[in-house]
């Protein structure tokens, strides 16, 4: 054997919690091709490709200004009906695609992880990755409607908390990827919840205030929405636009700890599934 040869020895996790971070960053070309798979894949073979982007959450706004706006009634607590609803929807879009989409990693990939290694928590990493750029241009989508009402509509007031919109983000990308690499080890034995993850996800957000401001919610069932780690985030994105609504820094803490924690818990189960799935799947 030649001594420039490099050998490269495979060795199993000595710790739950070792990320290998070493590794991560040496596979990094790995992790681009993943992102760019998936931005591509999903559009791939539709007519209109990128466009949906924009279509969906303009379908779904309009939607919910039909339904909850308009049948129901529902109050948006003084902000226009088609901003606080397309707020919500860029911000729980985000959230809800990178649970599901990294909620069945191993079942997912699981002929790719039974042919060659690569520290298999590149794929959900990858997976909340190419998502920011769904988001971004969502976001753009949303920001041209906000501004047609800040220069038409004098109850928008954006204020300084629009600095925290990056913090928003990254505790919604480490609560998704937590519950997503919970969820995707326990899909391994239990193939049944991959059938109830999205009715999972829509329950959820009737307890997100994606389609009603927290101010509307009746006293005794409050702590219910307030409880949840996403309501925090999801109404302080509309107060920095809007500066309707609610914003509490102790309950943006309370996301922001519950996701390190959540996370942590995470990557010690998934690092136990990833040791035995392929006998599984």
């Amino acid at each position: 054997m030649d001594s420039s040869d490099k050998i490269s020895i495979i060795t199993p996790r000595k710790s739950l919690f070792d990320l290998k971070l070493k590794e991560i960053w040496y596979y990094r070309d790995l992790f681009v091709l993943f992102i760019k798979r998936d931005i591509t894949v999903t559009y791939k073979q539709t007519i209109l490709g990128p466009i949906w982007f924009f279509i969906q959450p303009l379908l779904t706004t309009l939607m919910f200004l039909l339904v909850f706006g308009k049948i129901a009634g529902i109050p948006t607590g003084g902000i226009p009906p088609i901003l606080f609803y397309m707020g919500g929807i860029t911000v729980w879009n985000y959230f809800s695609d990178c649970l599901r989409l990294t909620s069945d990693t191993f079942v997912k990939n699981a002929g790719l992880f039974g042919k060659i290694y690569f520290p298999r928590i590149i794929t959900p990493l990858s997976v909340v990755s190419s998502n920011l750029v769904k988001f971004g241009i969502q976001f753009l989508l949303f920001l041209a409607v906000f501004f047609y009402y800040l220069f038409t509509d004098t109850q928008i007031h954006p204020n300084i908390t629009l600095l925290l919109l990056p913090c928003y983000m990254i505790i919604l990308a480490v609560m998704a990827l937590g519950f997503g690499l919970i969820i995707s080890a326990m899909t391994t034995k239990y193939r049944d919840l991959t059938f109830l993850i999205q009715f999972g996800i829509q329950l959820w957000m009737y307890i997100t205030p994606v389609i009603y401001p927290i101010s509307q919610i009746p006293e005794k069932y409050r702590w219910v929405v307030t409880a949840n780690p996403v309501s925090s985030i999801v109404e302080s994105f509309k107060y920095s636009f809007t500066g309707s609504g609610s914003f509490n820094i102790g309950s943006i803490m309370y996301s922001a700890l519950f996701s390190i924690v959540l996370f942590f818990v995470s990557v010690a189960v998934f690092n136990r599934t990833e040791k035995t799935f392929m006998d599984t799947v």
